[in-house]
């Protein structure tokens, strides 16, 4: 990092089918909050910068947990038009997952799962010099990729 120039993470960025029913989901399940406004955007601006011709979205930040009032967010947006992709996976190049840490792994996947998302497996392991790691990958209801973990 160049000596002159300071970063702090903003945000991440997760582009949905159904951005409302998607903001719901993170917010029953994992308590993050609504920061207003919700957006709505479109022009010429928006579309020299994200290289989408005509480009056009709506959708909400949601302050993820654990990080006061300045913390982070989790952007769910939705284009008007948009691209599909198959399933991420684990092991696929870029962006792979979010993660949260729990107090009880298998109580969250349930959570995940009566909120319309899909389960995976629980498994604890000792990682040697770090400590035991209870996880499970789980999915939202629109199939990204969620890493539930606690450390003990």
């Amino acid at each position: 990092m160049l000596a002159t120039m300071r970063a702090r993470y903003a945000h991440t960025n997760v582009i949905a089918r159904d951005w409302q029913r998607l903001a719901r989901f993170y917010e029953e399940v994992f308590g993050c909050v609504r920061v207003p406004p919700e957006r709505d955007l479109s022009g010429a601006w928006l579309a020299r910068g994200t290289g989408v011709d005509d480009a056009h979205l709506r959708g909400v930040h949601l302050r993820l947990p654990g990080h006061g009032a300045e913390g982070p967010t989790l952007e769910i947006f939705s284009y008007t038009t948009s691209v599909e992709q198959t399933d991420p996976v684990a092991n696929r190049h870029g962006l792979a997952h979010l993660a949260f840490g729990v107090d009880d792994v298998a109580a969250a996947v349930a959570e995940v799962v009566a909120h319309g998302g899909f389960g995976g497996e629980v498994v604890s392991e000792n990682v040697p010099g770090v400590g035991r790691l209870e996880f499970a990958y789980v999915r939202d209801p629109e199939r990204n990729l969620i890493e539930l973990q606690r450390w003990s």
